[in-house]
């Protein structure tokens, strides 16, 4: 400090010293002109040379002429200048360094005081920290302790919740009807039942000891309860034309929760009310079914019986017996008709015989059966889906439908060995098939096993009545059924609408054995058919009877639809290899000697050399035999065709296939004449192609 005085004194008398020589007090710098030294190395001298060579500096020396030394004098001078300035500078701003210094020394006892005093509250801060870490590991043990109290508390709440019986529910349960504050009453009722039963840590718990006893007592009261209300609703579906489908639906579903109760708390009240719901819907539906099925026997319509077989005799069985029934059912006994409808009415609802009754309908047993089994599907659709809702159980629908199983079983069993419709059959078969599909789609399997079981017994009476009119054509007393009548046989007719009706029920199924059954059928009416046709004293009228039979079955198996298969093809061409051999015939019968001569004659070559050669003479009888008559005759095959055979179109198609074979014959013989010697001769009396041509199309105008 006293050095900082002095020389603050000092700084006093400084504008009355004189100025201060730096010069003098510096001294003369100056450089020696030839300094030796080993340090000064030249290595890089000629390209520091180079590079200065464009440096503005050097050039203008170098231009002036200037020594170096002398320059670098100049230099030296100037440092020295600028440097004694620089110092002056700084004694002249002395004052102000001194009052720099100053502020320096009170900013640094200033900032050493902060210091102090942030160290203390750093310190303090130190010690705060300290507080909060214990206090925040208090505050984290408390919340683990409250955590733990609410989850025991939570516990025991439950605990008590779940263990209590309070006064409202006994009230509900000893006193109260059974509606849904009841069942809601019985779930509550159950959760503390299984509470006590199932939760190990209950069991030891004194609270136990207290309320078991309270709920083994409410236990009993509510199973008694809901058993005596169930069993007075099971009643009701006992009652005469009860619609048991919406009672269910209706009434009980709305308490399927007393059962899931008493399966649970009461499980030998559970077995009782089952077997009591068991035995009420046996009984009710058994008398339904039993009582429909009564009613349905009023509706049918016999369509068949023992002896109405294709190959039997109509004129020696039963004519008496049958003489009331109408002949339209006669008819459907073979051919199939509108009987495919019901096939079409799957989904149709089943028939209510009073209404059926009151308008004196009868009906093909077929749609009794169709009806039947709606009903019963429908109801078994019902009962099933019901059984497995209510009770939880699909069993049980077995035990319930066992008795109306067995009423329909006894039906059908005393039906099925007296029926002889095999149309009727196999419509049943199919209609047994389309109910399949639907219980398939329903998703509802109840009526597996019992559709099978029908389908199986109804297979085999088809193919027993079946083989009865396979074995009716195969022993046919021949003498018996033949008619003096080339028209279509009745036996035919019934064979042709029998076979049409079983492929056009065999179209959407493809049964292969129905298949192979019809050609065993189809082999034995030919055979049959070519017997009769043997009986026949003349050849021409066994071939029109074999016609008229063979067009009227294709007739038949078109109109039943365009699948007639294998077995239409074959009598196509049974058709057509007869038609030849009747137009042969019918033109031999009025041209034989034409045919003859232009079947053994015309072929040969005049100019051959052969031993007998065609002459005029030969010809020419044959030539105007023709010319006067050939109109007359095929006026006389006109006639004879339109009275031969039944059937018009088959008719005309066979006269013009005649007439057309004869025009060949003709054609023939013309060309053989104009091959014969002389034969020009013959041109007067030859009949022109026009002409014939004229009269073939005035037939087929006729047609």
């Amino acid at each position: 400090m006293t050095e900082m005085a002095s020389y603050q004194s000092g700084d006093a008398d400084v504008g009355q010293r004189p100025a201060l020589d730096l010069g003098a007090f510096v001294g003369d710098l100056t450089i020696e002109d030839d300094a030796p030294s080993d340090d000064v190395s030249l290595e890089g001298l000629e390209q520091e040379l180079e590079d200065c060579k464009t440096d503005d500096v050097v050039a203008t020396i170098l231009s002036k002429g200037t020594k170096l030394r002398d320059y670098t004098k100049d230099v030296e001078n100037n440092l020295r200048k600028i440097e004694l300035d620089s110092i002056e500078d700084y004694i002249k701003e002395s004052d102000n360094l001194v009052s720099l210094h100053d502020q320096i020394r009170d900013c640094d006892t200033i900032l050493s005081q902060m210091e102090t005093l942030l160290s203390g509250f750093q310190t303090e801060i130190g010690s705060i920290s300290s507080d909060i870490k214990i206090l925040q590991e208090k505050s984290m043990d408390m919340g683990l302790k409250l955590k733990n109290r609410k989850v025991a508390e939570s516990k025991l709440a439950k605990f008590v919740e779940d263990i209590i019986v309070p006064p409202r529910m006994i009230d509900i349960i000893v006193d109260g009807e059974v509606n849904e504050e009841y069942m809601r009453t019985l779930e509550i009722l159950s959760k503390k039942l299984k509470f006590v039963e199932v939760d190990p840590m209950v069991k030891t718990s004194k609270a136990l000891t207290d309320v078991q006893p309270e709920l083994e007592r409410l236990r009993q009261k509510a199973v008694s309860k809901v058993f005596d209300f169930m069993v007075q609703k099971l009643y009701a579906l006992r009652k005469p034309k009860t619609n048991v489908q919406i009672l269910q639906q209706s009434v009980l579903l709305k308490y399927k929760y007393v059962i899931s109760f008493l399966k649970e708390h009461g499980k030998e009240v559970y077995l009782e009310v089952r077997a009591a719901y068991i035995d009420t819907m046996n009984k009710v539906l058994s008398a339904n079914f039993r009582a429909y099925i009564q009613a349905l026997e009023k509706l049918q319509l016999d369509i068949a019986t023992s002896s109405d077989l294709i190959g039997v005799d109509t004129r020696s069985t039963g004519l008496f017996l049958r003489g009331r029934e109408p002949l339209k059912n006669r008819s459907a006994v073979f051919a199939l008709g509108e009987r495919i409808n019901i096939l079409k009415e799957i989904d149709e609802p089943a028939l209510i015989p009073h209404i059926a009754e009151a308008s004196s309908k009868k009906y093909p047993y077929e749609v009794l059966f169709r009806s039947l089994h709606k009903l019963l599907m429908d109801t078994a659709t019902s009962e099933y889906l019901f059984s497995d809702e209510f009770f939880g159980e699909e069993t049980i629908f077995n035990d319930i439908f066992a008795g109306p199983f067995a009423v329909v079983d006894e039906h059908f069993n005393s039906i099925l060995p007296n029926c002889f419709d095999a149309i009727g059959l196999m419509l049943m078969i199919r209609i047994i098939h389309q109910h399949q599909l639907v219980m398939s789609r329903r998703r509802v399997p109840c009526l597996d096993s019992f559709l099978d079981k029908v389908n199986i017994a109804l297979w085999p009476r088809f193919k027993m009545v079946f083989d009865m009119h396979l074995n009716s054509l195969r022993t046919a007393n021949v003498r018996t059924l033949w008619e003096d009548d080339v028209h279509p046989h009745y036996v035919m007719r019934r064979y042709a609408e029998f076979t049409a009706s079983l492929i056009q029920l065999n179209v959407d199924y493809g049964d292969g054995q129905l298949e192979l059954n019809l050609e065993r059928l189809r082999m034995a009416i030919d055979d049959l058919l070519v017997k009769l046709a043997k009986l026949f004293p003349k050849q021409k009228l066994q071939t029109v009877f074999l016609i008229n039979n063979y067009d009227m079955t294709i007739a038949v198996l078109k109109e039943a639809g365009p699948d007639g298969g294998k077995i239409q093809m074959h009598f196509e061409e049974l058709l057509k290899n007869n038609t030849a051999i009747f137009v042969e015939e019918l033109l031999v019968e009025h041209f034989s000697d034409l045919i003859k001569f232009v079947k053994t004659r015309a072929s040969e070559d005049p100019s051959s050399g052969s031993e007998r050669q065609i002459t005029v003479a030969e010809v020419e009888p044959i030539v105007k035999d023709f010319a006067g008559r050939w109109k007359t005759a095929i006026e006389l095959m006109h006639n004879d065709v339109i009275t031969s055979f039944s059937n018009f179109l088959c008719g005309m198609d066979i006269l013009r296939a005649a007439l057309t074979q004869l025009l060949l014959y003709y054609t023939r013989l013309s060309d053989c004449i104009k091959r014969i010697v002389g034969g020009s001769a013959l041109n007067k009396d030859l009949v022109s192609i026009s002409s014939i041509m004229y009269e073939i199309r005035k037939y087929s105008r006729t047609f």
